[in-house]
């Protein structure tokens, strides 16, 4: 090591044999080293400071003066390496030595260089403080300088500056301080999931669980990585194919398992997995969730046996509803016949000459008034029999509001009337339709009127309107002027058989007029209620869904228009029978036919009357409504095979029954077509003309049902 001040001697003279070469070699090395001494004197990427024995700077590089900002006139002779230091770290510095050591030690440049002095190997880190003030680190390698006879003479630091690295320590510091925040924070999202979560590589061999995990099999962390996942479910090849699924189409869900626990329990899991990839995309193995569905299993095997149980319920049910149907359908039947002949034989005797005594014509009076009034109660059973059993089947179609007003008032006014009631009936400015079973909307209105009559006050009023609640609704009233109900029997209203105290009353009833009213209203698709006011008077009303005019909706339903045809001359007249109860569907078929000459139009307003046309007139073809008052056209259809004189007629179905079922029921029963209602012109004529040609040629039965597809079944 070059030391300034030190020249080195060579012993003995220049002037022997060999010496001059010896010598050559000698200078040569040290020119060399010399250079490779001021090389690293001079290099400006090292500090480079030397001191005499007692701290004294001798030497300050080039690079000291660059890092340190001091030239070697400002430092040399003049100030030790302690001086250019932190003070605090150097305090710092002496104490840890004087414990490591266990001997005392300076603050100052003997604690920089004590190790050094002891012949120790020492590099440590300090901050060095430049001229102007600013600090820096630096990495400071210590050694002693020595002489021939192995005294210190003084000590060379070589440092480095480390504001990179620190920089670089610090920027990899913090990462590691998030690195271990995001780990915390992940884990700590895996710990407080309320599934076992599992990951497996692609074996199927576990690398991580939660303790969830733990708590579901019994096993610690420790014991679950490493074994194969398929040991802790009680169908190892049921789970081992879940991770196969997985490996295969991306993910699993809701994959039923059972876990096993260490003590035998058994949890019921929804077993959710998907694949797991590095940040490279590259497979690391299965990501899975299990969560426990043992309560909802459970749950479900209650709810099932619930349903089963309901479902007998309600067979039972069924079955007995159907029974009571059955049981007053068969006693309606045997009760008429007896009650037949005691009103029959009671009229008679009315009737007889000479007529009874008046003694007598009284007692026939009170026979003839409870045999109508019992044959009331029987027909009423019936009916609600029908409709809570689901048997009563409806027409529901445009019906005109007015003509069933006007009906009704035909009907009732003569029992206002007795007991002096005036009654106001609406005028109609114009066509007014609703969508209901015209037979079944008057029974209702009949009875809200009739009920009127009977409860409201003597030589009162009874007042009928109607107007529409909604756009698509309208709404039909009753005011009277009896006595009002109080909110206590509101609430008993619609009840079966029950009265409300009137049972007490002279004013015969069965309590059943109510609740029949209600549910046909209901079975159209309406509402109906009340409103009373004691001392004042009720009003009962009910609302059905509005309807166009069915002669409109029929033109309009097919822009084509058929086109009214001559009968060729000698062609002979045909006869259509029309079996229809409304009349706005009557005068519609009418204005039809009236296009067609060699066609004539017969009509009837129910099953028996239609029957007996057909008998008397034998029509070409018969178009037949299915609801018809009394027998149904498919009752009516039958009777009519069964006679010889009826039996080759083709009988077209029209109806407003839509449904698929009643589209197949008609034609099982044998019509020749079934079409339904809203009337699509074209396709009544085409049906008509097919079935007068069928009938020409003696053709019967059923012979293609493509021509119902043409109808909108979905009414």
């Amino acid at each position: 090591m070059f030391v300034r001040g030190n020249t080195p001697e060579f012993p003995g003279g220049a002037d022997r044999p060999g010496d001059v070469v010896t010598e050559v070699r000698r200078e040569a090395a040290l020119l060399k080293t010399g250079a490779l001494q001021n090389a690293i004197l001079n290099s400006a990427n090292f500090s480079s400071i030397a001191t005499d024995e007692k701290g004294v700077i001798q030497l300050f590089n080039v690079g000291a003066e660059r890092m340190l900002g001091y030239t070697a006139i400002d430092v040399v002779d003049k100030i030790t390496p302690a001086d250019i230091s932190d003070p605090q770290e150097v305090v710092a510095r002496a104490m840890a030595l004087s414990l490591e050591l266990a001997t005392p030690i300076t603050p100052g440049f003997e604690a920089l260089v004590f190790k050094a002095s002891r012949g120790i190997e020492d590099i440590y880190e300090l901050t060095y403080i430049r001229k102007d003030g600013t600090r820096f680190p630096a990495v400071v390698s210590v050694t002693a300088l020595r002489d021939d006879l192995g005294g210190i003479i003084g000590y060379l630091l070589i440092g480095t500056d480390n504001t990179a690295r620190k920089q670089v320590e610090a920027e990899q510091k913090l990462l590691d301080q998030r690195l271990q925040d995001l780990q915390f924070y992940t884990r700590s999202l895996i710990e407080s999931s309320i599934d076992a979560l599992m990951i497996t590589n692609p074996a199927g061999i576990l690398t991580d669980v939660n303790r969830q995990m733990e708590a579901l099999t019994g096993c610690t962390r420790d014991e679950l990585i490493g074994a194969p996942v398929k040991h802790y479910f009680t169908d190892p090849e049921r789970a081992a194919a879940g991770i196969r699924l997985v490996m295969s189409g991306g993910k699993v869900t809701d994959y039923e398992l059972t876990a096993r626990c260490r003590d035998g329990k058994e949890t019921v899991v929804s077993w959710n997995a998907s694949i797991l990839l590095d940040r490279d995309r590259k497979l690391q193995g299965v990501l899975a969730a299990a969560r426990d569905i043992t309560d909802r299993k459970r749950s479900e095997r209650a709810l099932q046996g619930n349903n089963v149980e309901l479902e007998r319920a309600k067979a039972a049910a069924e079955k007995a509803n159907l029974s009571k149907s059955d049981f007053l359908s068969s006693m309606s039947h045997e009760l008429r016949s007896p009650l037949n002949a005691i009103l029959g034989f009671a009229q008679l005797i009315n009737s007889d000459s000479p007529p009874p005594t008046d003694s007598q014509s009284a007692s026939i009076d009170q026979i003839l008034h409870a045999g109508w009034y019992l044959l009331e109660l029987i027909n009423e059973i019936l009916d609600l029999s029908q409709i809570e059993s689901g048997r009563l089947a409806l027409s529901l179609e445009p019906t005109s509001l007015s003509e069933v007003m006007l009906e009704c008032q035909s009907m009732i006014e003569p029992q206002g009337q007795k007991r002096g009631i005036k009654m106001s009936f609406p005028k109609f400015d114009k066509p007014c339709f609703v969508y209901a079973d015209r037979t079944r909307l008057k029974q209702v209105l009949i009875n809200l009127l009739a009920n009127a009559i009977k409860y409201g006050e003597a030589h009162g009023t009874v007042l009928v309107d109607f107007a529409n609640s909604t756009p698509e609704r309208v709404r039909v009233s009753v005011r009277d002027t009896g006595e009002g109900l109080s909110p206590e029997k509101l609430m008993q209203l619609f009840q079966p058989f029950n009265r409300l105290g009137q049972e007490r009353s002279a004013e015969p009833g069965t309590g059943i007029g109510l609740v029949m009213s209600k549910r046909l209203v209901e079975l159209m698709g309406g509402v109906i209620g009340v409103e009373s006011t004691v001392g004042v008077g009720s009003v009962f009303w009910f609302e059905l869904r509005s309807s166009d005019d069915p002669q409109l909706v029929a033109e309009e339903a097919q822009a084509a228009m058929v086109v009214p045809t001559q009968a060729p001359n000698g062609a002979p007249m045909r006869t259509l029978l029309y079996v229809e109860d409304n009349p706005a569907n009557l005068k519609l078929v009418q204005q039809l036919i009236a296009r067609r000459p060699d066609i004539r139009l017969l009509s009837a307003i129910d099953g028996s009357l239609g029957i007996q046309l057909a008998r008397i007139h034998h029509p070409d073809v018969i178009l037949m409504d299915i609801n018809l008052p009394g027998i149904s056209g498919i009752e009516a259809l039958r009777i009519l095979r069964e006679d010889e004189a009826t039996a080759q007629i083709p009988v077209v179905a029209l109806s407003a029954n839509a449904m698929p079922r009643d589209i197949e029921k008609g034609l099982r029963a044998g019509f020749f077509r079934y079409l339904t209602k809203p009337i699509k012109l074209n396709v009544l004529m085409a049906t008509l003309e097919l079935a007068l040609e069928s009938n020409s040629v003696g053709v019967v039965g059923v012979i293609d049902c493509s021509a119902v597809a043409g109808q909108d079944e979905r009414r």
